[in-house]
């Protein structure tokens, strides 16, 4: 029988492996985005959380997407897969990495894929706005997308496929990673340029 990883462990996990606060930061966001989606679905929140942490665990030890052996992400699934990990995370957090050729068969690892690349180009949409995330429209969201150089890393075409695999109308996708990304504002810091200008009210 597979063993399973609680939320709590999973952080502990990739803290070992993450000392980058931006690379923890895009885990956090995924995962609030697969949360939000194990909700609206009825999924278990917990199982999905642990995939969205891990997904990118090895990539700051081991970003060469090229390397057969122990490049990103096949070491952290090899990792996982020695901890007898439920094989269904195991798999969707190889089905977020297109080049290995795993077939995305699970609502988790659709959902893992449509998120992955959105929540990234979200928060960085949200770095340049000053009020951050609040106020964010799908509109303006797309709007940078067709700025090649903005976030110019995330693959515009991954986010557009993730959706359509995963069924949801583009609009209504983009709509809930901003709600599941602004719930976590605070962790996330994404409140703005505007609220970090602001005074410390207890100064």
């Amino acid at each position: 029988m597979s063993s399973q990883l609680s939320r709590e462990e999973a952080w502990d996990l990739l803290a070992e492996w993450v000392e980058s606060p931006s690379l923890r930061k895009h885990c956090l966001a995924v995962e609030a985005s697969m949360v939000a989606y194990a909700r609206q679905h009825g999924e278990d929140e917990e199982r999905w959380a642990v995939a969205g942490l891990l997904h990118d665990a090895d990539y700051e030890r081991f970003p060469d997407l090229d390397d057969a052996e122990n490049g990103h992400p096949r070491t952290i699934l090899r990792a996982l897969k020695e901890r007898d990990l439920d094989p269904e995370i195991v798999d969707a957090i190889a089905g977020h990495a297109p080049f290995l050729g795993v077939a995305r068969e699970t609502p988790m690892a659709k959902t893992l894929y449509a998120v992955d690349e959105l929540s990234g180009f979200i928060v960085a949409c949200a770095y340049v706005r000053p009020e951050g995330i609040h106020g964010m429209t799908p509109k303006s969201v797309k709007k940078k997308l067709k700025t090649p150089a903005f976030a110019a890393a995330v693959n515009r075409d991954e986010v557009r496929e993730g959706a359509e695999e995963l069924g949801v109308d583009f609009d209504e996708h983009i709509r809930t990673v901003i709600a599941a990304l602004e719930a976590r504002a605070d962790e996330l810091e994404l409140h703005g340029k505007a609220a970090a200008a602001e005074p410390d009210a207890a100064a």
